[in-house]
């Protein structure tokens, strides 16, 4: 079973930067590139601090943790760089008539 939560209309998200959300009691950091919408853990598995408030690199499909310089692989969100080396959880995304619907499983932290 998941926990599913609306987010902001597809519109309301700004192309090539983050944003934070809870689903089901879980922070998520929502990043979109262009047609394309992430959503993976928001905690950095290494500093535990908000991934959203990092800077995002859309050519890469990364975004970097404010605190140590950590990135990590939007798709994946496996760490592409020290001093991280533990992914943060992916999460579902769906875009639908304009909405982004976050899917966020029991099992994922």
């Amino acid at each position: 079973m998941s926990v599913t939560a609306t987010t902001v209309p597809l519109a309301e998200l700004v192309d090539g930067t983050a944003s934070r959300v809870d689903v089901g009691g879980r922070p998520v950091c929502v990043v979109r590139l262009g047609g394309d919408v992430y959503a993976i853990g928001d905690v950095c598995s290494h500093a535990h601090v908000s991934l959203s408030e990092g800077d995002v690199w859309a050519d890469e499909h990364e975004i970097e943790c404010p605190k140590h310089s950590s990135t990590f692989d939007l798709r994946t969100g496996e760490p592409t760089c020290l001093p991280a080396t533990q992914p943060v959880p992916v999460y579902d995304v769906r875009v639908e008539d304009g909405t982004v619907t976050i899917s966020v499983g029991e099992d994922q932290s």
